[in-house]
């Protein structure tokens, strides 16, 4: 009988062992599930992270562009405002006479003082004048064309006349040329 009780003891072992591998196994798993647990928390935070960090930098890049064009365009309300003063005194200064400038003399040159010092100004702030000359063509990114009219000699589209000049503010218009452009047919 003494045989069986140590056949029992043995199986005790073996059954003891298996429990203990179970135990360490399920112990293994379940790290390695957690691991696996804390790599995606990890990957989705740093996901979280670089997509702030480019939000960021987009926001960066979009202020500095907002404060680049402030600082360009910011002042077009005002320059706008300032081109019927040039188109006055450059009306003012063609339409003297010669004989007006002799008696004039001194009036005329405040003017002609006062048109280059707003010359100056607007040259310093990045305004600069659009000034087409007749026979060129039109170009609607840079004229207004203020009438048409068939005139021999031209083609269709060129310009005829220069009512106004135009202005441009760095890249930008801030008023087209008022031109008037040909009408004449090709023939």
């Amino acid at each position: 009988m003494a045989e069986p009780k140590n056949e029992d003891f043995l199986d005790d072992i073996a059954t003891a062992e298996a429990e203990e591998l179970a135990e360490e196994l399920a112990e293994i798993s379940g790290e390695a599930a957690e691991m696996d647990e804390l790599r995606a928390e990890r990957d989705a935070l740093k996901d979280k992270f670089m997509r702030a960090l480019a939000d960021a930098e987009n926001a960066r890049k979009r202020g500095d562009k907002a404060r680049r064009d402030a600082e360009n365009y910011g002042g077009s309300k005002l320059a706008r405002d300032m081109l019927p003063v040039y188109d006055n005194l450059k009306r003012g200064l063609e339409a003297a006479t010669d004989e007006q400038r002799e008696v004039s003399a001194a009036l005329i040159e405040g003017v002609e003082l006062t048109m280059r010092a707003l010359l100056d100004v607007f040259g310093k702030h990045g305004i600069r004048i659009v000034s087409p000359e007749v026979g060129d063509r039109f170009d609607p990114q840079m004229h207004e064309a203020m009438f048409e009219a068939p005139v021999p000699g031209t083609r269709a589209g060129d310009i005829i006349q220069v009512s106004a000049e135009g202005f441009m503010l760095h890249d930008r218009l801030l008023r087209p040329a008022q031109v008037g452009v040909s009408s004449t047919p090709a023939g």
